[in-house]
């Protein structure tokens, strides 16, 4: 076989293949043993069927045909492998020319990897939010640790913002009675606009026993859209009392003796949070400022694979929650064409930032080992709530391990960016990032993964080395993408 690459474009190619006849012999071969079993003929049994009587019955076309069909698959994975072609579509495939005893010749078109030139890593110098944690801060989480031990305390005054009241409900639409618009003895929190529009507005001021009627628009039901008179009656107002601040609040409503180690806790969580944002636009600033400089193109088909991918999760998640797409999208003040310009656009970002990424990746040699892995599965199961080994189990069943490979690689590889890369807050300081320490190589992550390991009977080493092996291939060709397909991230930063 004889394979040729010819470069349409940066992320195109065209692989021209000229196969001998002889190499295509047994191919023919298993088509006569195949239409053998297939085939009834009178005098002969099932599988000996000869290939003259074949040709008689079927034609020899037919079973050259058959024989091609069959062997492209092979040939053109043999030109892929032979040009060392980084594949991320389907093939198109056209016969060339072929004839009984000639050279089969045929081409294949397919999308690939862009290459990649990475710019030098010392260079890249992004800027992040300084970490600020004020006094407001601190009293804001305080005030809601004291309205969860907060009291109601019945009033006899009128409604204001913040009261707790007791209230019966009923609409008509153009004087007549709406059943399922009706309800008594309902608690709500005045202020909190979270029943019904105009709500707040009528009810503020009145005093207990009260009615009041206000208009407002039905949102949901057969009445949909419709306009809508609302009678409100008031029949308990209540106000929270909220604790005082004080070492008896602290020891109650956290673990700690006095309301100082409480505000000193307060004050270091929000520090770590703010340090945690830091690092969440370090991630995203270092792979835009990436993605401008090396800016990489982008196939059409994946693209438009990526965006229908993601739509396809879009549709699924409003359709679970029962949300109308146009509806939705009106409350983000979006057109559909926006949206999708949008989803486009997020989606460009992700595809770039994973050639990126796995170009690192490549580059650098970055590799996991057994405890890396397992940790990921372990990690995953109980965010999923369900146990290691279960999880495990489902992994091997399909492409997931790769999928976690792939998610685990490319965080590795913007951390490795992260560690080079200078990160300065606004004053032009440098900013010391809460990366994860370098992995110590270990056969298993803790005794969970041990367990996982013997329960599933399996040897993750060998795994682990597999997916090493093909790493080249997988990751820096098809599998980086098909990865994402099978259950990775595609969002722009993957978790580090």
């Amino acid at each position: 076989m004889k394979a040729t690459k010819e470069t349409l474009s940066p992320t195109r190619v065209k692989l021209t293949v000229e196969v001998p006849f002889d190499e295509l012999k047994p191919s023919v071969d298993a088509a006569y043993r195949k239409l053998a079993r297939e085939v009834r003929v009178s005098g002969f049994r099932p599988g000996k069927v000869p290939p003259r009587i074949l040709d008689q019955r079927l034609g020899r076309g037919v079973i050259l045909e058959e024989a091609i069909q069959n062997a492209l698959p092979r040939f053109y994975t043999d030109a892929v492998q032979q040009e060392e072609v980084d594949v991320l579509s389907r093939p198109e495939v056209d016969i060339s020319s072929f004839a009984d005893g000639a050279p089969l010749v045929f081409t294949a078109e397919v999308d690939v990897r862009p290459d990649i030139s990475l710019p030098d890593y010392d260079d890249l110098e992004v800027t992040v939010d300084a970490v600020e944690v004020t006094d407001e801060q601190v009293d804001e989480l305080l005030t809601t640790m004291r309205e969860r031990s907060a009291v109601l305390k019945p009033v006899e005054r009128p409604v204001q913002a913040g009261d707790f009241i007791s209230l019966d409900l009923s609409a008509t639409v153009n004087g007549e009675a709406i059943d399922d618009a009706e309800a008594a003895g309902m608690s709500y929190e005045v202020g909190s606009e979270s029943l019904i529009d105009g709500l707040d507005a009528a009810i503020t001021g009145a005093g207990e026993g009260e009615n009041r009627t206000f208009t407002t628009e039905l949102l949901a039901g057969e009445l949909a859209g419709s306009s809508a008179e609302v009678t409100a009656t008031v029949r308990g107002v209540k106000e929270r009392e909220l604790p005082d601040l004080d070492d008896d609040f602290a020891t109650t409503a956290s673990e700690f003796d006095s309301l100082a180690e409480l505000i000193g806790d307060i004050r270091g969580r929000l520090v770590r949070e703010a340090e945690h944002a830091q690092l969440g636009q370090a991630r995203e600033r270092v792979l835009d400022l990436l993605i401008e400089r090396v800016d990489p193109p982008l196939p059409d088909s994946v693209l438009n694979d990526e965006v229908e991918a993601r739509e396809h999760r879009f549709a699924h998640e409003l359709e679970r929650m029962s949300v109308d797409r146009d509806a939705y999208l009106e409350t983000l003040g979006q057109t559909d064409e926006e949206h999708l310009a949008e989803v486009r656009r997020l989606a460009a970002k992700a595809l770039k930032s994973q050639f990126i990424l796995d170009a690192v990746i490549n580059a650098e040699q970055l590799r996991i080992d057994q405890g890396e892995l397992m940790e990921q599965v372990i990690g995953r199961a109980q965010r999923m709530g369900v146990s290691p080994d279960v999880f495990a189990q489902q992994l091997t069943q399909g492409d997931g391990l790769s999928a976690i490979m792939a998610d685990t690689l490319r965080s590795k590889a913007l951390t490795f960016l992260l560690r080079r890369a200078t990160v300065l807050d606004p004053a032009g300081t440098e900013v010391e990032l809460p990366l994860p320490a370098p992995p110590v190589p270990s056969t298993t992550a803790d005794e969970d993964a041990e367990d996982v390991d013997s329960d599933l009977d399996v040897d993750l080493d060998d795994d682990v080395d597999d997916l090493d092996a093909d790493a080249d291939g997988d990751l820096d060709g098809a599998g980086g993408i098909d990865a994402q397909k099978a259950g990775g991230s595609t969002d722009p930063a993957p978790s580090v």
